[in-house]
């Protein structure tokens, strides 16, 4: 039985990925800090022998070698997913980046020399791209202008994970995701527009003029992806994941988030194209890497996001 060491594994995407590796006959070891993470939400694995979990701060060495030493097995494969997930806090204080995202890969990675621990599979983000308005986005496109502290930390991630292949690591993955969508959720544009209508069901506001226009995921595609990328040959490997399509707008999520909770509900839009300082309105995401792979996506962007906002609002809603 392997033993998978996931960071952040009290999140929205460890959660999805436990449960699959679990039903796949792996163990399971998460940790997290709890900063962004719910104990919660993996309270279903509790009962599982092959699970473990421990409140780890995953930037502190010590703390995060004495949890695999206290395993007493090898760990076969980590799954960094620990990051923060809160842009515009990034924003207001860079330091949150800096900790959550880059200094936990920076003790990811010597925590992984120290335990001979082969293979990293990293959760990047298609925020390292920056804006590059309508250009069609690949994985070898540069220059890389991360224009939010939240890519610019990702990207410092993956140039320390490609730094460390090169000197002692076996293997890496790279994943850089689009937006994901799904439960347990715990932020994002779809869970943001239901609290709001929760609060507020008679209006909706939303940041910027609703033109903002990504692809989105859904997180079963996500993990489907994920565990693909991890079984292809190669010692470095890099894939933008997402749909095939161009997306879909913000506009049309609020009116579907609208029309699923409060259908009498006034959508409010606001101005300018930007949700927040380093958000990045448009963008076109190319997959074709993952595809030549053998691999593709179920969901479209829309139907992710009409299922999503069901899942969601059946969640908040408690239906």
């Amino acid at each position: 039985m392997k033993l998978h060491l996931i960071t952040g594994g009290a999140g929205f995407v460890a959660v999805n990925l436990t449960r699959r590796l679990l039903q796949e006959g792996s163990a399971v070891l998460a940790l997290d800090d709890l900063s962004r993470g719910r104990r919660e939400l993996v309270a279903e694995f509790d009962s599982n022998p092959s699970f473990i979990f421990r409140q780890v701060d995953c930037s502190d060495l010590e703390a995060l070698s004495a949890a695999i030493q206290e395993v007493g097995a090898p760990v076969a494969h980590v799954w960094h997913l620990a990051a923060n997930s809160d842009i515009p806090a990034g924003v207001t204080d860079p330091r949150i980046d800096r900790d959550r995202t880059f200094l936990t890969t920076f003790a990811v990675l010597e925590a992984m020399r120290r335990h001979e621990i082969p293979e990293l599979h990293f959760a990047s983000s298609s925020a390292i791209y920056g804006d590059l308005g309508e250009r069609e986005i690949h994985e070898d496109i540069g220059p890389l202008q991360p224009i939010s502290n939240y890519g610019a930390m990702k990207l410092a991630s993956e140039v320390q994970i490609r730094a460390a292949v090169e000197a002692f690591l076996p293997r890496a993955d790279i994943f850089r995701f689009p937006n994901v969508i799904g439960v347990p959720a715990t932020h994002g544009v779809i869970f943001d527009f239901i609290r709001k209508l929760k609060a507020t069901p008679d209006q909706l506001q939303v940041l910027g003029n609703g033109t903002q226009q990504k692809a989105y995921l859904h997180v079963d595609d996500l993990i489907d992806a994920m565990l693909h990328v991890s079984r292809i040959e190669g010692r470095y490997n890099v894939f933008n994941i997402g749909p095939k399509d161009d997306g879909v707008t913000v506009r049309m999520i609020a009116q579907t988030v609208r029309d699923r909770v409060s259908p009498k509900a006034e959508i409010v839009f606001g101005e300018g194209n930007r949700g927040w300082v380093g958000d990045v309105p448009r963008f076109r995401y190319s997959t074709q890497r993952l595809a030549a792979s053998g691999w593709s996506p179920q969901l479209d962007s829309t139907q992710a996001m009409v299922r999503a906002v069901d899942e969601i609002a059946r969640e908040e809603l408690a239906e």
